[in-house]
């Protein structure tokens, strides 16, 4: 027997699919929804339709776009002959905020796990390589997540363009800006010493 009427039963199942809301998280949310002015559950609700009707991966480099190409790639500003690889179109934001980086992108769609059935045919991978071929890119920075999968997918790509003229780079690693040494894990602290560069 349901707990709530069948209309709110869905709206917490359907909430409680997306990542990182958990069933608790779900049913606050349905529940701010119903308690909330129906103008902003139609404006909720049609953010979700348009976003579902009219964003497409660019054709280029596959971050989100309404276009055929994605404002990134049709900026003349940026660099066309640097590529920062990403697993995944939020991983460009962060980046972005950084104002640091003017070069183009790549999203491969995941990280190389066997285990979850990601394989490198499962990912844009033989697409980066077709860019770099055909577009003589010069340098590809490799922004993978700093984790296992993420290392893996990293490694795996740079042996991948081993053999083509193209500069292969990663994020370096380390230290946080305002961390503490006695706070740092071994990991984090041993690529900070690897990473050291003169001052």
């Amino acid at each position: 027997m349901a707990r709530y009427a069948r209309p709110v039963e869905r709206l917490i199942n359907e909430l409680s699919r997306l990542p990182s809301i958990g069933p608790r998280s779900a049913q606050r949310i349905a529940f701010h929804i119903v308690r909330g002015r129906p103008e902003d559950a139609y404006a909720l609700a049609e953010a979700l339709r348009e976003v579902k009707e009219r964003i497409k991966p660019c054709r280029r480099c596959f971050n989100l776009t309404e276009s055929e190409e994605c404002e990134i790639c049709t900026d003349p500003r940026r660099d066309a002959s640097i590529i920062c690889v990403v697993e995944d179109p939020y991983d460009i934001g962060p980046i972005e905020r950084t104002a640091e980086y003017w070069g183009l992108y790549h999203v491969l769609g995941g990280a190389l796990s066997p285990l979850d059935g990601m394989e490198p045919e499962d990912l844009r991978i033989a697409e980066l390589l077709e860019r770099v071929r055909r577009e003589g890119t010069q340098e590809i920075i490799l922004a993978t997540n700093p984790n296992t999968t993420g290392e893996a997918t990293a490694m795996f790509i740079a042996e991948e363009l081993r053999d083509l003229p193209v500069k292969v780079t990663a994020l370096a690693s380390g230290l946080p800006v305002g961390g503490d040494l006695e706070y740092a894990d071994e990991v984090t602290l041993g690529r900070a010493f690897a990473g050291r560069r003169a001052i």
